[in-house]
């Protein structure tokens, strides 16, 4: 790891930064500033991940505003995105930000493990919105963050309904299940029905400490992935993390009727 502020004396500024990118890349260099390193690490795993699986299209559950559709982007996916998100006002941005690349969908949808009336919970940072309530039970660090700012009704859908028309449409073959839902990442798996064992891998947050009340824990959701076909290919971080606290990683977990082995 190249730290880019001891190079630069502060913070970089975007345009250096692509150029630092451009002049590194050929070498397969990556620099990063102190303290970021945990960026890294998910975007390599995807990278390679996305390309072994030859995944063709990517669900984005629980999108927010398209920061991981932009990640994909970022290291070179050009395959379809179908972006889920059911904040109206967020998904309105999320539309903004696709706008003008025909291969990323937005679905203003809440998805679930059946259909049915719900209360959608807009927090007042939006990364935290989620059908659960909030519980600060277990940490204090969020609870100004993950705090009711208004409610909305929602009616679920499930995976089982959505994906066969998204398939009809769109003819894809070898699909990646990304959940960034807030603690209902597995309520959203089990309502993929017999079309979860039809992604060749699954992205998934798992809970080390909950954030939100009825939440599984994180041996939970993994178990529950396990019995369902999949197998653990990496834990990834997804945020700086709260030192010294670990509240909560990714797992990238994969489909083994998907997987080639390289020829020997």
């Amino acid at each position: 790891m190249i730290d880019l502020n001891k190079l630069s004396g502060a913070p970089m500024a975007s345009w250096k930064r692509q150029i630092v990118e451009v002049l590194s890349k050929p070498l397969g260099v990556t620099f990063t500033r102190k303290g970021a390193a945990w960026e890294l690490i998910e975007p390599e795993q995807l990278e390679r991940f996305l390309a072994v699986f030859r995944i063709d299209c990517v669900f984005d559950v629980g999108a927010n505003i398209g920061q991981y559709a932009a990640r994909l982007r970022e290291i070179g996916f050009k395959g379809l995105i179908v972006s889920f998100e059911p904040n109206p006002d967020v998904a309105q941005v999320l539309r903004n930000a696709a706008r003008g690349d025909d291969k990323w969908v937005v679905e203003e949808l809440a998805l679930d493990e059946i259909s049915r009336p719900l209360t959608f919970n807009v927090m007042k940072s939006s990364q935290f919105s989620s059908l659960h309530e909030p519980d600060h039970t277990g940490v204090a660090t969020f609870v100004e963050l993950n705090a009711v700012e208004r409610r909305i009704d929602v009616t679920t859908q499930t995976l089982d309904t959505v994906f066969p028309a998204l398939h009809a449409k769109y003819k894809f073959s070898r699909p990646f299940l990304k959940m960034d839902t807030q603690g209902h990442d597995v309520a959203v798996a089990k309502g993929a029905g017999p079309y979860l064992v039809r992604f060749a891998g699954l992205q998934s947050e798992l809970a080390l400490t909950n954030l939100y009340k009825d939440q599984p824990g994180f041996a939970e959701v993994l178990e529950f992935y396990k019995n369902a076909g999949f197998r653990l290919s990496a834990l990834v971080p997804n945020n700086a993390g709260h030192f010294p606290d670990l509240n909560e990683v990714d797992c990238i977990m994969y489909n083994p009727s998907f997987y080639e082995p390289p020829a020997s």
